[in-house]
């Protein structure tokens, strides 16, 4: 009777810290919400103090785990000293793609030479072909994005989000931005917030936690109205191909091929004359 008890409390030790650890995980994730998400004046100050919360919680349950969720709340506090708005102004790209870079690489110089880790890696050659299922995959996912981003950007109004571009080169910056942020996506959302969080918990939870993460950033971005029903599954679907593939290449390819039909709407949305291909 004893022995049997003594076993269920020691089944229940590993659930117990599971749940302890994703309290302050958990925390990390609802301070973006609260600094992109609702992005207001009362927001982002109590986005800082749950954020602060979060690591002084961790310190105390984890001390690993709170090393890397400062690494994670590194970059959150470096995206937030700026606008996410759509602004294909020169001066304010090279501002976001400055402070953007930064929020990648400080990460990974801190936990590669300072801890002393490889625990964010960017693995663009695995060595792998891809398969004809990989390369069927990625044609679903240009259908998919012909099927729904022109209904959801338009009848939303979401396009209106960004800056309507006629001038060749406008066209180039809204281009080359849309495809800068999408190839960030994977490297911050991906391989430094969803790497660092599988380290402590089932890849099926982290990737619940970085899609919080990445859906709010894209909110501010500008993917309003209905949109987190369209990046909210994105997020996860592109946290389980990494872990399944373990190809940065690929998630980014997936994206960008995504990010070509958003490129694409947006134009067409202002401009309806031109790129008249789409059904919505």
């Amino acid at each position: 009777m004893h022995d049997t008890i003594g076993a269920t409390d020691a089944a229940a030790r590993p659930h117990a810290r599971l749940a302890l650890r994703l309290v302050p995980a958990a925390m990390v994730s609802g301070s973006a919400v609260l600094l992109f998400g609702l992005h207001t004046a009362v927001s982002i100050p109590a986005g800082y103090a749950l954020l602060g919360l979060a690591l002084a919680t961790a310190f105390v349950i984890d001390r690993p785990l709170a090393r890397d969720l400062a690494l994670v709340a590194l970059g959150l506090l470096l995206i937030s000293t700026i606008s996410l708005a759509a602004n294909i102004d020169y001066p304010n790209m090279a501002l976001m793609g400055t402070v953007l870079t930064l929020a990648v690489l400080l990460p990974y110089l801190v936990s590669r030479y300072l801890y002393r880790e490889r625990a964010i890696r960017f693995p663009i050659r695995t060595g792998r072909p891809w398969t004809s299922a990989a390369l069927g995959y990625l044609l679903i996912v240009l259908a998919l994005g012909y099927a729904i981003l022109p209904t959801y950007f338009i009848r939303s109004g979401a396009f209106r989000n960004w800056p309507t571009v006629t001038a060749p080169d406008e066209i180039g910056r809204l281009f080359v931005g849309v495809g800068f942020v999408g190839i960030w996506d994977e490297l911050f959302f991906i391989c430094t917030v969803f790497a660092l969080l599988r380290r402590h918990f089932p890849d099926w939870l982290a990737n619940l936690l970085q899609a919080v993460i990445f859906t709010s950033f894209l909110w501010e971005l500008g993917y309003r109205s209905w949109g987190p029903l369209i990046t909210f599954p994105f997020a996860l679907l592109q946290g389980f191909t990494f872990a399944l593939t373990r190809s940065l290449a690929f998630v980014i390819v997936v994206h960008l091929l995504f990010d070509l039909v958003v490129f694409l709407v947006i134009v067409h949305a202002h401009t309806p004359a031109w790129l008249p291909i789409f059904l919505y």
